[in-house]
């Protein structure tokens, strides 16, 4: 399994692409269009609501503090006359100034069962800006893939961190042994799902027993992989063989 170990400087890049193209699509599309992948949102939605994710990451992410963070609140609300894309610009240039000085070693608390450190966070608002830029461009009917190796990248995530922290869609029991392929990436996993549980698997354990034997194999593009398990795209979208429920126990969105 050849799995990224992203750095710094990797998803300090996909910030900079994906933020300028996230703010191009806000700026073409009427406030109040509909999201489509994030029903019940309009656009300004959510600008506000990624705004006030930025916000909430900039007031900790640098204080060398690992006890839990407050709560995030939201929703932004703007001033009047202030468009909820201003915020978001504020906010995005206040995130990427810490960011740029950042070491990533640092302390910095997360809500991953994970270390604690402030390089958590340039990854995790690297892949919430470039699903988030992918809903805004859906909505002005241009949504763009997220770029493969970003998305192998934030596959990665969504099995290292996400379902560790049992941050799935839905509760439930799941049982088996599911290969992802990134096509487009050179890339695949393997994980158990042991009821609420999973275990990544690394290539050179999964044959020491019976049990390991992929019981679902699932391949796509590396962006189709990511965004099905965001809940941003059917999972039609994929080739499935094998047990199909499985992939259930992979969403997050």
């Amino acid at each position: 399994m050849s799995r990224l170990h992203g750095t710094k400087d990797f998803w300090m890049g996909a910030l900079r692409a994906e933020g300028p193209a996230f703010a191009a699509a806000v700026a073409e599309a009427p406030p109040e269009t509909p999201v489509l992948s994030c029903p019940g949102w309009t656009v300004a939605d959510l600008t506000l609501h990624l705004t006030s994710i930025y916000r909430w990451v900039h007031s900790f992410a640098g204080s060398g503090a690992t006890t839990p963070s407050p709560g995030r609140s939201e929703p932004v609300e703007p001033e009047p006359g202030v468009a909820p894309l201003q915020l978001w610009q504020q906010a995005y240039d206040q995130l990427m100034t810490l960011f740029d000085g950042l070491d990533p070693e640092a302390p910095a608390w997360n809500w991953a069962p994970q270390p604690k450190r402030a390089g958590f966070w340039p990854r995790r608002m690297a892949h919430e800006t470039a699903v988030h830029r992918w809903d805004a461009q859906l909505a002005i009917a241009a949504g763009e893939p997220v770029e493969a190796k970003l998305a192998a990248d934030g596959v990665s995530e969504i099995l290292d961190t996400w379902l560790p922290a049992g941050r799935r869609r839905t509760a439930g029991q799941w049982r088996g042994v599911v290969q992802l392929s990134a096509v487009d990436a050179g890339q695949e996993w393997f994980l158990r799902l042991r009821g609420e549980g999973v275990a990544l698997l690394d290539t050179a354990t999964i044959f020491d027993h019976d049990d390991h034997h992929a019981r679902a194999q699932v391949s796509g593009t590396a962006s189709d992989l990511l965004l099905a398990l965001w809940g941003r795209l059917g999972l039609d979208t994929l080739d499935v063989a094998g047990d199909r429920s499985l992939l259930e126990g992979l969403r997050v969105g």
